[in-house]
């Protein structure tokens, strides 16, 4: 009679007593099919079988075999699929002697039923089984999102069995002559693979963390608190409201967030709230239909959907329309969105992370940002500290900023001399570490082995940009005609964009308009020279 055995510790003797049992009647029985699979099974997979004999070993042997690192699998229990009781028994016996716990089932429809519900740190899989066969099995398995690894056990084997198995993400396929020494070697081999892989991924996210963080974070005190924040909330589902100035790297912060987080597998988007007109806003957030409004000549994803399942960044939050915060809020609550034109609730599984260059709370005082979305989008919140109140990191990061333009060149610029690491220490870095990066870029490309000042004159002046030579004050010394004509050039355009903002009451569409340039370059260039609307608007 066929059953599903989940096999325990305390009674896999009485089950291999059955078992026998059980094969006598085999024998007696008229079912020449089932008595011909059963023994060809027994046969091909034991040869002898000596399960008993290695009871002895026990779980304290087998944690030596794999080492400390895998042995943690031995936590999880072994899923033995297997239509006939007698192979379940016997596998579950060899298992439970080398110090697993076991659970059996009889047919591929009972493996998945099980794996819905608990995860199994080893499959042994029979390939020919009455109904979903080990094959089908397999395929339905590795599309649950199973991560421990499946040996596939035959007695018919061939090539192209073999290949489909791999390919469809077994570790190993074992066919006669098969003795349980070597079932063993497979699964320890296989627990192995499991747990190279696992520090491969722990290096990737290790890796990318770095990578992003070492762009903006360097040894000081205040960059070290950023980054265990970031590798704190990483985890978590909070929602991160980080602030800081432009060109701190908020970005870099949230995606490091992203690739330290159990969605890093899936889709990391990234929306500049401040670069799209107010009219577009809820169309990219929330996507739109096909006909919803003039131009809509198709369906489109909003950035919620494309999002789903990832992380959503929203960067300078605080420039949203009042209007749309509202809707914003109603989809974080409820984790619906309702494309424009549609009268369907689309459900959306994303983590929101947002970015203001202006501290959101002012806003809210200033009444430009309603108090209930701040709160709720302040579950954790990460302030970026600008360059110049981290002196200790300029150092730091402008060397890894060389070497890193030094390889991208291909240029030998191998160190910042005295002087030139005097003029960055005294520079105040109001673009901060992105204006850091973009000066030891344009150093590299101007010198050949070390840089000095003059690789940085015009940029690390000791005043600001803000603050370049007019018409009546003398240069700085070593600038080029051209280098003068630019800073003149940078100065006269951020009045004309402070006076068409002024005299539009921060309207940006309407600037961008005076201006004669489209709305996403003059967000670009108010970001560049550190113009908010909002300051214009009063």
């Amino acid at each position: 009679m066929r059953r599903t055995v989940l096999v325990g510790v305390d009674h896999v003797k009485r089950e291999v007593a059955a078992a026998h049992s059980d094969l006598s009647a085999i024998v007696r029985s008229v079912d020449d099919e089932r008595r011909r699979r059963c023994f060809e099974k027994l046969t091909v997979y034991f040869q002898p079988h000596r399960a008993l004999t290695w009871a002895p070993v026990g779980a304290h042997a087998m944690t030596n075999a794999l080492g400390t690192e895998t042995a943690g699998a031995l936590s999880l229990p072994a899923l033995v699929v297997d239509d006939e009781p007698q192979i379940r028994v016997f596998l579950a016996d060899i298992l439970e002697a080398e110090g697993f716990k076991v659970v059996a089932v009889a047919g591929g429809q009972a493996a998945l039923e099980y794996v819905s519900s608990s995860a199994p740190g080893l499959v042994l899989l029979d390939l020919s089984m009455p109904g979903l066969d080990g094959m089908e099995t397999l395929k339905r398995l590795k599309a649950t999102g199973l991560k421990a690894p499946v040996i596939i056990l035959t007695g018919h084997g061939n090539i192209r069995s073999a290949v489909e198995a791999i390919r469809l993400g077994a570790y190993d396929y074992l066919t006669k002559p098969l003795r349980a020494p070597e079932i063993m070697v497979a699964i320890r081999q296989a627990l192995r693979h499991r747990q190279l892989l696992a520090e491969i991924d722990e290096l990737k996210i290790q890796l990318a963390s770095s990578s992003a963080l070492g762009w903006l974070v360097g040894p000081s005190p205040e960059s070290q608190i950023v980054a265990e924040h970031v590798k704190q909330v990483a985890k978590s589902m909070l929602t991160v409201l980080i602030e800081g100035e432009t060109g701190t790297g908020k970005e870099l912060v949230a995606r490091a967030i992203h690739e330290m987080s159990d969605r890093r597998k899936n889709p990391f988007i990234a929306l500049d709230c401040g670069a799209i007109p107010d009219t577009l806003i809820e169309s990219e957030l929330f996507g739109h239909e096909k006909g919803a409004f003039t131009g809509a000549d198709r369906r489109r994803e909003g950035h919620f959907q494309l999002a789903d399942g990832g992380t959503l960044f929203l960067d300078e939050v605080a420039n949203l329309p009042f209007a749309i915060q509202a809707t914003l809020l109603r989809v974080l609550q409820q984790r619906e969105v309702q494309p424009l034109g549609g009268t369907v609730l689309v459900a959306v599984n994303v983590r929101i992370i947002a970015a203001s260059n202006v501290p959101l709370q002012a806003e809210v005082r200033n009444g430009r940002f309603r108090p209930d979305l701040y709160y709720r989008l302040n579950e954790f919140i990460i302030p970026l500290p600008p360059l110049r109140g981290r002196r200790d990191d300029v150092l730091p990061l402008a060397n890894r900023f060389l070497a890193e333009a030094s390889m991208e060149f291909g240029r030998p610029v191998h160190a910042i001399s005295e002087e030139a690491t005097e003029l960055l220490l005294r520079y105040p870095w109001p673009g901060n570490v992105r204006e850091l990066r973009n000066v030891i870029r344009r150093a590299v490309l101007l010198t050949s082995d070390v840089v000095r000042p003059e690789h940085l004159a015009g940029v690390c002046a000791d005043s600001s940009p803000a603050s370049s030579p007019t018409a009546h004050e003398a240069p700085p010394s070593g600038l080029s005609l051209k280098e003068i004509a630019d800073i003149a050039a940078q100065q006269v355009e951020r009045q004309a964009i402070l006076g068409a903002l002024r005299a539009t009451g921060g309207n940006k569409s309407e600037t961008a308009r005076r201006l004669k340039v489209d709305y996403k370059t003059l967000h670009i260039k108010m970001k560049h020279y550190g113009i908010h609307a909002r300051e214009t608007s009063s």
